[in-house]
């Protein structure tokens, strides 16, 4: 059985040894053109839905019947706290450039395209990986795939459903003065909208970010669970920037991360015994 594994490694080394730099050049070429058709095709798909993008996902959030809203109020009505129930209201939106709202089309369009290709992408970023890979890395790393896109697309809603609602119902709302009036340009409506979304998107795939770092040795069980009490101010300071400056909206970001960073304690762990096994 040993010498089995053995002979499949080397030949996938020797496999992967044949292939020149032009080679792997190419084969990247073609799984990188291959994720372009694909964000393309979904970024047109976009395009020529553009009232369900927009009125429907991209400006559902600023409107007070939008499902996080009405949950927030309930739940502030059950806790007794009528500051988290905002009422009936809306922001205005107001386009300041001649070409403002064609380009913001484009761009949220293209923004789609690449959340919903994300899955392919990951896909063909490991079929181009996947021959220097020895048959137990395979495995674990198809796992890897699903769970990246899986934490993708678990931080995208988060941050569609959550965080979001909770920036605009504090910014949106938030005067200095009854003399200002609040009206909200459709380039920084949108510019936070991203930024946000993809933010979130990106930290919740740091379990496996630490999984792949604890696979190469370059952090332990250990240093992560000493590193915790740092780790957790750390998550506090992403939470206050990225959310309104409010304890209730810095907890509810807080928690989710806190336990993302648990969950990569676990996997570090079980990387470190799977390794001390072998």
């Amino acid at each position: 059985m040993a010498e089995t594994i053995t002979g499949k490694k080397r030949k996938n080394t020797q496999s992967t040894a044949e292939m020149s730099f032009w080679d792997h050049v190419g084969a990247l070429r073609g799984h990188l053109f291959r994720s372009t058709i694909a964000i393309l095709t979904f970024s047109i798909v976009a395009f020529l839905n553009r009232k369900i993008v927009f009125e429907g996902i991209i400006l559902a959030p600023k409107e007070s019947d939008f499902i996080t809203n009405i949950l927030l109020c309930k739940l502030g009505n059950w806790l007794g706290m009528d500051g988290m129930c905002i009422g009936e209201y809306s922001i205005d939106i107001i386009n300041i450039n001649v070409s403002g709202q064609f380009t913001t089309h484009l761009s949220i369009s293209f923004f789609v395209g690449l959340v919903l290709a994300f899955p392919y992408v990951i896909w063909e970023i490991w079929r181009f990986m996947k021959p220097a890979l020895y048959d137990n890395e395979k495995k674990y790393s198809k796992g890897a795939v699903l769970s990246m896109t899986l934490l993708f697309a678990i931080g995208i809603l988060f941050g569609y459903y959550v965080i979001i609602p909770l920036t605009l119902n504090f910014f949106g709302t938030y005067q200095v003065s009854e003399l200002v009036v609040n009206q909200i340009s459709l380039a920084s409506y949108i510019s936070t909208f991203i930024s946000v979304i993809l933010s979130i998107g990106i930290v919740f795939e740091l379990p496996v970010f630490i999984f792949f770092l604890a696979k190469v040795g370059i952090v332990t069980p250990g240093f992560l669970k000493k590193s915790r009490r740092y780790m957790i101010v750390i998550i506090l300071t992403i939470a206050a920037v990225i959310t309104p400056p409010d304890i209730f909206s810095q907890i509810l970001v807080s928690l989710p991360m806190i336990a993302l960073y648990e969950l990569s304690i676990v996997l570090a762990s079980r990387v470190t015994k799977r390794q001390a096994i072998s």
